[in-house]
């Protein structure tokens, strides 16, 4: 049975909060949506959301919910910690497909990233009251042990940590795919959910 991450835990409390929160004043017609990244060298990465130069208006006209707004919130502090996670490792690992695999995470997620602080600004006050929740993703008890790692165990390292953050943002976006109430953000949490879920697997079938 896989287990139950601290960030899944929060991510549960933090839906059923948004959800009885109610809709936050916006119109999603100035959203951007994010659209299928394409970096060289990975097909996981390629499966996931890209970047704000994808932007079009919401044709549902769906108006974002409290729990879409903490969705978005929470994944800006999920994909900053992807970031923090990769960058601190890429000049050491050792194996070519690794150091790939993780460059294309790197430019997918920060393609994303720009999105969603793009997108949260217009999604009215709610955006504001859930913003403490980027703080806090991850085990900084896993950003050190990548940090101290020797030479010889980073890659094996960056592997467990990646995989198990990416599994976290993997649960996130399911639980939104199931909760979320706006669309366009419920597609975004579709394709994260597919390429987190895809890297997963690349990353533990690593030699």
């Amino acid at each position: 049975m896989p287990r139950r991450t601290p960030l899944a835990s929060l991510v549960a409390a933090l839906l059923l909060s948004g959800a009885c929160a109610g809709p936050p004043t916006s119109n999603p017609s100035a959203l951007p949506q994010p659209a299928p990244a394409s970096p060289a060298g990975s097909s996981a990465a390629g499966d996931a959301a890209a970047g704000p130069s994808a932007v079009g208006p919401s044709a549902d006209g769906d108006a974002m919910s409290g729990v879409d707004v903490v969705f978005l919130s929470t994944m800006v502090g999920h994909s900053e910690r992807t970031l923090q996670i990769v960058r601190l490792a890429r000049d050491r690992v050792r194996d070519e497909a690794l150091r790939t695999l993780a460059a294309a995470i790197e430019s997918t997620e920060a393609d994303e990233l720009a999105a969603m602080r793009g997108w949260l600004p217009t999604a009215g006050p709610g955006a504001s009251a859930a913003a403490h929740h980027h703080h806090g993703h991850g085990d900084d008890a896993a950003l050190d042990r990548l940090r101290t790692a020797p030479d010889a165990d980073v890659d094996q390292v960056l592997r467990e940590v990646l995989a198990d953050h990416q599994r976290s943002a993997a649960d996130l976006a399911r639980s939104q795919v199931g909760v979320g109430r706006n669309e366009r953000v419920r597609d975004l949490a579709r394709r994260i959910e597919q390429s987190r879920a895809a890297e997963v697997d690349l990353l533990r079938g690593t030699p």
